[in-house]
């Protein structure tokens, strides 16, 4: 087959599956999503050669555990507000466990970008490796999920919102460095990315997330402006973090020897390939809601 062919094929099911199981219901997106952390912790285990079926396994018990305490707490406030009376504040998740896993995904964080631009880390510790699974992989797959919820019930429209920045910042990322690109972005990592892709991938995205706030969000009147400004600070974040997550991917590949993180989308690579940028932006995209849900 055709090798544009059949990334176009395989390219097409995944979009497909994902939007499908996000706008179908909340259990169908945090099941996908499930799968999606299940493959993308054997790939990150693979790339920096770790057993696999333990990690597999906690990770399993460990995002079954959480996303089964948000649902459920969700569903029993809403269950209390519609037929008792009782006001609850439906923010889904429990402040505290939210703080605490923020913090070691941030923290995490940090470590990925010190990763990414110590020129001197060729090889990994033991430890190290089950730090990044936890914060790189495990955590930021669960604010995924906790961020398709906003600041109420669960909303599709949220996380197909993000994903559409993401994709569209690729996108033009690409475009613009393959048309005008001369000057080359972390070249020792990612030899094909150039500034000028960057700066228009980010551009592309800001326009991007206006049009979501404006098309496809519709605020009401009242909040149309604030809308506006939040989707493009959530635009900006996520074409700079999303750029810095895929750098951090290629960094761990590059260490690995290898070209992608995995083969099961034929002409894309693993999933983690796919999902490289949205999982850096996550949490960032949550801790910008945490602030404005402490301001408003």
């Amino acid at each position: 087959m055709n090798e544009t062919l059949k990334r176009s094929i395989s390219g097409a099911v995944y979009i497909i599956l994902l939007i499908a199981s996000i706008l179908f219901s909340t259990e169908s997106f945090i099941l996908l999503f499930g799968v999606f952390l299940l493959i993308a912790t054997y790939e990150f285990c693979a790339l920096v050669q770790v057993r696999k079926i333990i990690p597999i396994t906690i990770v399993f018990l460990f995002y079954s555990a959480i996303a089964l305490i948000s649902y459920y707490r969700l569903e029993t406030e809403l269950c209390l507000s519609e037929n008792f009376g009782i006001n609850t504040r439906l923010d889904c998740d429990i402040p505290l466990l939210n703080n605490v896993l923020l913090f070691i995904t941030l923290f995490v964080s940090i470590k990925c970008l010190f990763f990414l631009f110590d020129d001197k880390v060729q090889s990994i510790t033991t430890s190290s490796k089950y730090l990044y699974l936890l914060g790189y992989i495990v955590l930021p797959f669960i604010f995924i999920t906790k961020i398709s919820f906003g600041i109420k019930d669960y909303n599709p429209k949220i996380i197909i919102g993000l994903f559409i920045i993401i994709w569209t910042n690729d996108t033009f990322a690409y475009i613009v460095g393959k048309s005008i690109g001369k000057n080359k972005l972390f070249e020792r990592i990612s030899p094909k990315k150039t500034i000028e892709g960057f700066v228009g991938g980010v551009v592309f995205a800001v326009f991007a997330g206006y049009l979501i706030s404006k098309l496809y969000i519709k605020p009401k009147p009242s909040f149309s402006e604030k809308s506006i400004l939040i989707w493009t600070v959530i635009a900006l974040l996520a074409g700079i973090f999303g750029t810095i997550g895929d750098l951090v991917q290629s960094k761990f590949k590059r260490i690995a020897g290898v070209k992608d993180s995995g083969k099961i989308m034929p002409g894309h690579g693993g999933i983690l390939d796919r999902l490289d940028s949205v999982i850096f932006v996550a949490p960032i995209i949550f801790l910008f809601y945490q602030i404005l849900n402490y301001v408003s």
